[in-house]
């Protein structure tokens, strides 16, 4: 490989006001004000730690994600930024996004967010159903996750997603519309549109809730790609719409394989050098991230730290690549690899002729049959 891929930043952010009964990310309540100034240090040493994997690259893209990193104080996401800047060279046009919870008092934080060079916020609405609201343990209403975009808007946001679930507890397909409908009438170019599913270790695994049929949940799908292509908002990724030139650059990133420095607790990374591609984690307890980068550590080797096999990058790349419905250009794989297309032409023309991968020499996507099945042809390059 000539030249590096394309670097990112995420930042992870453990913290939530409750932990929500289908959520199996890395999240913890108990959220104490007088853990954010540690934790900010820490993040700064882990960062320090993986400095020299940038390779002279800019920065295209941070993600706060978490947890809800709006719990965090407008102080802290800014000294977060100002410390980065001063570790990292960001490009002029590089996309800021912190998630958000639309409760009032993280609300009232935009303005200062917006100020400290946040350029898109992501609020996790889920539904504006107040009785689909209190099934699934969020802590906000319907009217408070209005008033979130529209402070959002008026902070100047003009970058803003929406994270909605659909086939939530005995949903019916017009009430998901109507979630749908809601944030396209406020205005919203980015969705998230996610089907609520079942994780272990989360409360839903233990006592499960009554969940749609399968062919509800199929009208919900068909009915929500006419509404949405109806208003401008196109699908780009498996749970992904957006007007033209709206797309998250950050997740972009993830689907095209580039690379990114991870730091906090949890948080997972990927970078490439010249022996090949790599990828870390975190410890995921927030106790032992804080005493693990309570001071700069010298060694540069993460502690869950494991390189790649070359057998296995080209499913990796087709397993992220094809997540995307236009799929990619075909001299990205090789760029991004380093290995020859020719690792892949069995499995893709067998798809071709499968009529699960479109026949196009230029471009490396799907059908839409194959999309539908998406697992399945990720399945042939394993």
């Amino acid at each position: 490989m000539t030249v590096p891929p394309p670097l990112a930043l995420y930042i992870h952010i453990p913290w939530c006001e409750r932990k929500c009964p289908y959520c199996d990310f890395n999240s913890h309540e108990q959220f104490d004000i007088a853990v954010e100034e540690p934790y900010v240090t820490a993040l700064f040493n882990d960062l320090d730690q993986q400095l020299a994997w940038v390779d002279n690259r800019h920065v295209n893209s941070i993600f706060f994600g978490g947890g809800t990193p709006s719990l965090f104080s407008a102080r802290a996401i800014d000294r977060i930024l100002q410390g980065i800047s001063k570790r990292l060279s960001l490009s002029d046009s590089c996309e800021i996004t912190l998630e958000s919870n639309p409760g009032s008092a993280e609300a009232n934080k935009y303005q200062a967010y917006r100020q400290s060079g946040v350029n898109r916020l992501s609020i996790g609405v889920q539904s504006f159903n107040d009785k689909q609201l209190s099934r699934l343990g969020r802590v906000h209403s319907g009217q408070e996750a209005r008033g979130a975009i529209a402070m959002a808007q008026r902070a100047g946001f003009k970058r803003l997603n929406v994270d909605l679930i659909f086939g939530l507890p005995e949903q019916r397909v017009q009430q998901a519309l109507a979630d749908l409908t809601l944030a396209l009438d406020l205005g919203i170019d980015h969705l998230s549109w996610y089907q609520l599913t079942i994780e272990r270790n989360t409360a839903f695994w233990s006592a499960p809730p009554s969940l749609p049929a399968s062919d509800v949940i199929d009208q919900m799908q068909r009915q929500a790609e006419h509404l949405l292509n109806k208003h401008g908002l196109k699908q780009y990724e498996i749970s992904a719409w957006s007007s033209d030139g709206e797309a998250s650059v950050h997740n972009l990133n993830y689907w095209r394989f580039g690379d990114y420095l991870a730091i906090g607790a949890g948080a997972h990374g990927k970078v490439t050098n010249s022996s090949g591609a790599h990828r870390f984690k975190r410890t995921r307890m927030p106790q032992h991230y804080l005493e693990q980068f309570a001071a700069p550590v010298e060694n540069a080797i993460p502690p869950i730290f494991h390189r790649v096999p070359d057998a296995d990058i080209p499913s990796e790349f087709m397993m992220n690549a094809l997540r995307l419905k236009n799929g990619v250009e075909t001299p990205l794989y090789e760029a991004m690899t380093g290995l020859p297309l020719l690792t892949i032409a069995s499995q893709w023309e067998a798809l071709q002729r499968k009529g699960l991968m479109i026949s196009r020499r230029d471009r490396l996507a799907t059908t839409q049959t194959g999309y539908r099945f998406l697992d399945d042809v990720i399945e042939a390059f394993v």
